[in-house]
């Protein structure tokens, strides 16, 4: 009998990063950074590009930089039980428990059929025209957004499979010409439609928690409901003005689609009336909605309030512990969100991110002098913003850049909440630069509807037109709120 051995590793992209940090590792550090700071900043560095490239899935590659960072003693400490102890410190972060648990909680709409219920239901109601058809495919990933955090399964596991499904009612095929007629423009559109939905809510994407944190390492707490309220003005500006944009970029040939309507009751038709266990799930989603609201006012935390969730659908019997285990990219966020987590935590500690704050916004704060901060704040979420075209994965541009522009930004004295809450949207509103800035892209990409010259264009243009909205509206109602 043959075993065979299946190997993914990119071992040259590996040899290469692990080649250049060994270098770094022994060169004399800069002035003003202990040798902890920089030997964490260069194994930090090193785990953020071996992400980018790929050398192996982000949960290995995440397990791998916890192991070298404690096999080599870069907090500092001498003894190996307390380089274990900060190594694995962030493997009880309430925030990372939190996604882990609402990754298992969002599982319960697709076993029960109630996200793809919810998309038909808004097909049924607003699909008469093409452009219809996109706002009822939006309105269905803003109610799924709130719990659930993977917008990957979201756009790519429940609301693209209907798109899909109603072009090529249309006869609208990836293969061929057909894919102007509309489905060209449905893909491009769930696409970024996705991007603003997993803005409104703290828990819609998993890279919000990790901003969240490490706002808070600079003094600035954001909570459920006060992400909520910062992002709802901004976000259905956006969430309005999307599909009319992109259907004017796309230009699909089909501009009514009458039988889309009967095409969604069809198919709730067959799903027949709504199930128990939907039941149960509609009641989980509105406590857990409520809790994650309200529940400072009673004293529970949003952790605790996504496991009386989870224990609900449990108990219940919408999900059983199968469920639960077999929940790999839960499991996989754990890992490498602690450790990126843990590394961002101890560049923050070793004084890193101070240093190459105050470095840059000395730079910066000299040749700008006497400017107007919003006009810097504009110029910083703009390189932080496109710097995406250069990384394939959202959570890592977050670890590696998000805590170092926000220091920026403090160090010239731009208002601190404005910045971290600009930073942490446009870490969601950056997803569809490209087809490889997330791991939604090559689903839909991949599907074949989207030419990459359509892709790149509508996504320039749409990251200019939520940049604005942003630092308009958004600028406007947290004045409002009195956030700055």
């Amino acid at each position: 009998m043959t075993c065979q051995q299946q190997n993914n590793v990119r071992w040259l992209p590996l040899i290469i990063i692990t080649m250049i940090a060994a270098i770094f590792w022994y060169l004399r550090q800069p002035n003003g950074l202990s040798v902890p700071a920089w030997h964490s900043t260069i194994i930090f560095i090193a785990t953020i590009a071996c992400i980018v490239v790929k050398v192996l899935p982000i949960g290995a590659v995440g397990f791998i930089g916890i192991t070298v960072f404690a096999l080599v003693h870069s907090s500092g400490d001498t003894s190996s039980a307390d380089n274990v102890k900060i190594a694995l410190s962030d493997l009880n972060s309430s925030l990372i428990w939190l996604i882990v648990v609402a990754f298992m909680i969002a599982r319960g709409f697709i076993k029960t059929g109630l996200g793809r219920r919810i998309a038909l239901l808004m097909i049924r109601l607003l699909g008469k025209r093409t452009l219809g058809l996109a706002y009822g495919l939006a309105f269905a990933d803003l109610i799924l957004s709130p719990a659930m955090p993977s917008n990957t399964a979201r756009c790519g596991g429940v609301i693209y499979p209907i798109a899909d499904s109603l072009a090529r009612s249309f006869d609208s095929r990836p293969d061929d010409a057909s894919r102007s007629k509309i489905g060209t423009f449905l893909v491009t559109c769930i696409g970024n439609v996705n991007d603003v939905t997993a803005a409104m809510f703290m828990t819609g994407y998993t890279g919000n928690l990790l901003a969240v944190k490490l706002a808070a390492n600079a003094g600035v707490t954001l909570s459920w409901g006060g992400w909520l309220m910062a992002s709802i003005i901004p976000c259905l500006i956006s969430l309005i003005l999307i599909p009319p944009l992109v259907y004017w970029l796309t230009k699909p040939e089909i501009r009514k689609t009458p039988d889309a309507p009967s095409i969604a009751r069809a198919e709730l038709s067959k799903m027949g009336s709504i199930s128990l266990s939907e039941y149960m799930m509609i009641g989980t989603v509105l406590l857990l909605l409520v809790l994650w609201i309200f529940g400072s006012r009673w004293g529970i935390d949003p952790t605790i309030a996504a496991f009386v969730g989870l224990s609900a659908l449990l108990l219940s019997g919408v999900l059983n512990w199968d469920d639960v285990k077999n929940e790999k990219d839960a499991w996989d966020t754990l890992i490498w969100f602690a450790a990126l987590l843990m590394m961002a935590n101890q560049l923050k500690r070793l004084g890193f991110t101070t240093w190459f704050g105050n470095l840059i916004g000395n730079s910066i704060g000299h040749t700008m002098h006497g400017t107007n901060w919003i006009i810097i704040l504009i110029l910083l979420n703009a390189a932080y913003f496109y710097t995406h075209y250069f990384f394939a994965s959202g959570n890592a541009q977050i670890a590696a850049l998000y805590g170092v522009f926000l220091s920026v930004s403090i160090n010239l004295g731009i208002p601190t909440v404005p910045t971290a809450l600009m930073l942490a949207f446009s870490s969601s509103l950056y997803c569809s630069l490209t087809q490889y800035t997330h791991a939604r892209g090559p689903i839909l990409f991949g599907a074949g509807y989207v030419p990459t010259g359509v892709w790149w264009r509508t996504g320039f243009i749409i990251s200019l037109i939520n940049q604005a909205v942003f630092l308009i509206f958004g600028l406007m109602w947290w004045k409002v709120l009195g956030l700055y």
